[in-house]
């Protein structure tokens, strides 16, 4: 009874995407605010009937209703509750579900937090979320119903959750990945609304800035997440490995961080506004990439879900149904809002407008080496694989040019910047980075260019940006007046630049001075790794909730003294017939030291991973601070400034006649 109200929610919720995809927009272009004032309680509906649909198959799961396919498939009864409940999102059908979950709620939070802005502007960009719901509800209702019964048997107990996904990492990280995919959406939908009706100008911009800075910051998060999953559960110690899934997930990051700096050029200076609506385009549609990418069956990865070529098809044409629409309304919308506008060649526009290009060419290297496999194997051209050394070889240049250039563009200005002044300002700055970049290099014992030009950069950009801070804060009445002066905008901004610098940091240290051993131990033995000694003291097994293991007792001693015990393990789950490993890790903010068991090797030998990892922590805490920045700087009391009378006529008359162009603002 329950699956059945759960395919109707469904179904429900789709024709109120349908209505919310029509009316309001009817509205919008007709002047008609009777129309209009249905999007908000259209929006609400859709969600409720969602979060109803994804209740219902919560419940499923906690009771073990193996007559719903999804749930035989993806549960067992001796599975702990709390992996029950992240089972929900284990799957494809499922995770999709959490995905359109995660829509329609980022469609109601438009709907309550645009109160201010224009009804014409918000019923425009309901409507374009409710035309993405709409796909979405198709598909999953079509080709991924989570509600299918398991006719005509119904099994005793399910098939068990993988067990890699029995793992708090996985209870979080899928559900941050969609908050930051799915949030693209609104920037998207706030593009196509302003190529609607003409109006790209600096209200434009700063409506749409918090929306996207929030979902770059929740797409962090998610992207982070799972570089520390992948670190400690997969038992190999890597923190990114360029899987093709992976990439999906890097590549709407690196646009959306362009994206998100040309909207701060269109806000403040009224440029950049056909690039702007550009990139806010590209960014969704590689979020629709990297969902094509995971569900389509064309990869194999511990990260992608099996799929059917139904289903590929499906999202293929989705992706390309937004794409060209977008891209067709772009081509005969965008000139309309040409603007000419004069900036010097050492001024703020000019390094945020190389950045841009800088994070683009990121963007598109990273695109072409996960894609171009795929298309020669779809052509039957050969196969082809492009893994990590490309990756590092070309990607490495672009993060670190980026990084002068932010560190750089700190101390220019808007317009115009003297080049004497900007030659003074970076000279302190410059020195500082040099010596603490040689220190660093001492510290560890040896030098390598791309070890030297990492941390110079990250330091770079730390010092560069704390130096601006104590410029700021300087005040009559003291420092500390001078720093509580400073905007919330501004601190997100320093927050987001320290962390890149500490995620720059971190990344150089642990792939220059990391240190990999594989070797074989028995108990009694010793092995040194960094300046560690790791002692095999014992072997023993325990029974877990639904899994046996065997595990290894080791004592890590630094200098003779013992800093602490670990205990990796070799799990066996019964159900499954899988076996994973479980390595163990001393954590600290300067370095962890990892070990994982590998395979037995004779009756009282095994195959033993050893790791000493410089600075590892700060990639994960990077990401944090950067994402913490993002959410202070939306904070911003100049989102919250309400909309003019005069404003939203203006708007409103716009928006009555979309074939006139709006006028431009420089």
């Amino acid at each position: 009874m329950y699956p059945e109200l759960g395919q109707l929610a469904l179904i429900l919720a789709l024709l109120l995407s349908v209505l919310l995809a029509v009316v309001p927009l009817a509205g919008a272009l007709t002047g008609r605010d009777s129309l209009q004032a249905f999007a908000r309680p259209l929006a609400s509906g859709m969600f409720v009937f969602t979060g109803l649909a994804f209740a219902i198959l919560i419940h499923a799961f906690l009771v073990d209703d193996f007559s719903v396919a999804y749930v035989a498939n993806n549960s067992n009864s001796m599975l702990p509750w709390y992996y029950k409940f992240s089972a929900v999102w284990g799957g494809h059908e499922g995770s999709l579900l959490l995905w359109i979950l995660m829509l329609t709620g980022w469609t109601l939070a438009v709907a309550i937090f645009s109160r201010r802005l224009p009804s014409t502007m918000v019923s425009q960009v309901l409507a374009v979320m409710g035309m993405v719901c709409v796909g979405f509800f198709l598909f999953i209702i079509v080709t991924s119903n989570p509600f299918d019964r398991m006719l005509p048997n119904v099994p005793a107990d399910g098939q068990d959750l993988n067990p890699l996904l029995q793992d708090i990492g996985l209870i979080m990280h899928p559900p941050m990945l969609y908050m930051g995919y799915v949030g693209f959406s609104v920037a998207f939908a706030f593009a196509i609304a302003a190529l609607i009706n003409g109006r790209l100008d600096a209200a434009w911009a700063r409506w749409s800035r918090p929306w996207t800075t929030v979902a770059w910051s929740f797409l962090t998060i998610g992207i982070a997440l799972g570089s520390w999953w992948a670190y400690y559960e997969l038992g190999w110690g890597g923190w990114w490995f360029w899987d093709p899934v992976e990439n999906a997930s890097l590549l709407p990051w690196l646009s959306g961080t362009a994206l998100m700096h040309s909207l701060a050029v269109t806000e403040k200076r009224g440029v950049f506004k056909s690039w702007t609506v550009l990139l806010a385009i590209v960014t969704f549609a590689l979020s629709l990439l990297g969902t094509f990418l995971v569900r389509s069956g064309v990869l194999t990865s511990v990260h992608a879900f099996a799929s059917d070529p139904e289903r590929g098809s499906f999202l293929l044409m989705l992706l390309g149904i937004t794409v060209v629409g977008s891209l067709l309304l772009y081509a005969f919308r965008a000139p309309v809002v040409h603007v000419r506008s004069r900036y010097g060649s050492l001024s703020r526009e000019i390094f945020l407008l190389l950045n841009n290009v800088l994070l683009v060419s990121a963007t598109l290297l990273v695109a072409i080496g996960t894609l171009y496999p795929l298309v020669l194997d779809y052509l039957d051209a050969g196969k082809l694989s492009i893994g990590e050394p490309f990756f590092n070889t070309t990607f490495s240049p672009l993060a670190v040019a980026t990084g002068l250039l932010l560190g750089a563009g700190i101390f220019s200005r808007w317009k115009k910047t003297d080049g004497g002044m900007l030659a003074r300002k970076l000279l302190w700055p410059l020195a500082i980075s040099l010596v603490a970049t040689a220190a660093v290099m001492v510290n560890y014992g040896s030098f390598a260019p791309w070890a030297f030009a990492g941390v110079f950069t990250a330091i770079w950009i730390a010092v560069a940006t704390l130096w601006d801070l104590w410029d700021k804060s300087a005040s009559r009445q003291g420092r500390l007046h001078g720093l509580k002066r400073q905007s919330r905008s501004y601190w997100g901004m320093v927050l987001g630049h320290l962390g890149v610098a500490m995620v720059m940091a971190g990344a150089t240290v642990v792939s220059n001075y990391g240190v990999e051993r594989d070797v074989r131990m028995t108990p009694g033995d010793s092995a040194m790794v960094g300046d560690y000694e790791i002692v095999f003291t014992d072997i023993g097994e325990r029974q877990g909730a639904n899994f046996t293991a065997q595990y290894g007792s080791f004592n890590v001693f630094l200098d003779g003294k013992l800093v602490t015990d670990l205990h990796p393990e070799k799990r066996n789950y019964p159900v499954g017939m899988s076996v994973m490993t479980e390595a163990d890790i001393d954590a600290g903010l300067f370095r962890d030291v990892f070990v994982a068991i590998g395979e037995r090797i004779s009756d009282d030998a095994w195959a033993i991973r050893l790791q000493y990892k410089p600075l590892v922590r700060w990639l994960w805490l990077g990401s944090l601070v950067m994402a913490i920045g993002g959410f202070l700087a939306i904070a911003d009391k100049r989102y919250r400034i309400r909309v003019k009378a005069e404003e939203k006529q203006k708007a409103q008359a716009g928006n009555t006649a979309p074939g006139k162009p709006a006028e431009a603002s420089s």
